[in-house]
């Protein structure tokens, strides 16, 4: 059997097998996956809403152009009609192809400018989180709100590092999106982040796809977003900015945990603890990843 066959029948077999994959965990991208990541927040529920929806309208107007052009193929070709009509004009269907486009470009724009505005318009926040992204492709978090130090600087600041390879699988975490410190924040609760990038450095993209949230992190400029995590979990993301050599090792790993565990992990952070001793409590307050059916 040759190569090609061999992947063929593969890439079949993995097809049928999908259904196998019956649970996948929110925050996170599964093999063989299909659409979008699972929400974890209300703004990814908005856009996976208008997905779906834009999903529909383009189905429906595809189909429909897709039975005009069959129709007009049948009806009025020569053997069909080999006299052809001379008709010029026809008010009423002047009429409609002018105003379906209209209606179709309000159902897209109003809902549209919706998801807009409730991406945009930051609410009020219960909390606030800088990020800094480095020129050495890593992230600074620093977390305002917990206080600060004489120099003005928060008390909690931490860089976070892409977790190696090795650690990575003996901890059964995704290599290229686990990180050895995780940014952790209460679930239920509005974050607002404050996204800047060294300025010596470069243009950085902040994301989390699970939130439905992207902001760039530009050299000598802060930028804002905000997400809420509506759901325990842990959920992943990456440098989106084409950003230098070490660009696809820049992971982003958020956990959403209770209030109490929040508060148990800000309490520790602010006494700075030992790297052990932050690892061991970690271990206690990882969220169970939230699971969804596989798309």
């Amino acid at each position: 059997m040759t190569s090609l066959k061999i992947r063929i029948l593969a890439g079949i077999s993995a097809f049928v097998a999908l259904p196998s994959l019956a649970f996948a965990e929110v925050g996170r991208p599964v093999a063989w996956q299909m659409g979008m990541q699972d929400s974890g927040s209300p703004v990814q529920d908005f856009l996976a809403s208008f997905h779906n929806w834009m999903l529909v309208l383009i189905t429906f107007i595809t189909l429909f152009v897709l039975a005009l052009l069959v129709y007009v193929m049948l009806r009025f070709n020569e053997k069909a009609n080999p006299v052809p009509s001379k008709t010029t004009h026809n008010s009423l269907i002047e009429v409609v192809w002018t105003l379906v486009p209209v209606l179709i470009l309000a159902a897209v724009a109003i809902p549209s400018f919706k998801l807009l505005f409730y991406q945009r318009v930051i609410p009020a926040a219960d909390m606030t989180v800088k990020v800094i992204g480095n020129p050495s492709w890593n992230w600074t978090y620093e977390y305002p709100d917990l206080g600060l130090n004489a120099d003005k600087t928060a008390k909690v600041s931490f860089t976070s590092y892409l977790l190696p390879e090795d650690k990575a699988k003996a901890a059964n975490v995704p290599y290229l999106l686990a990180t050895d410190v995780p940014v952790v924040v209460p679930v239920n609760k509005t974050v607002k982040l404050i996204v800047t990038s060294d300025p010596d450095g470069i243009i950085h993209s902040w994301t989390i796809p699970s939130f439905g949230m992207q902001i760039n992190a530009i050299p000598g400029r802060l930028n804002e977003d905000w997400f809420k995590a509506n759901k325990e979990g842990v959920f992943y993301g990456q440098c989106e900015e084409l950003c230098g050599k070490d660009h696809a090792y820049m992971p982003i790993e958020v956990w959403a945990v209770s209030e109490d565990k929040y508060k148990a992990w800000a309490d520790l952070e602010l006494k700075q603890p030992k790297a052990e001793e932050l690892a061991a409590f970690l271990k206690t307050i990882r969220p169970t990843p939230a699971k969804v059916a596989s798309n």
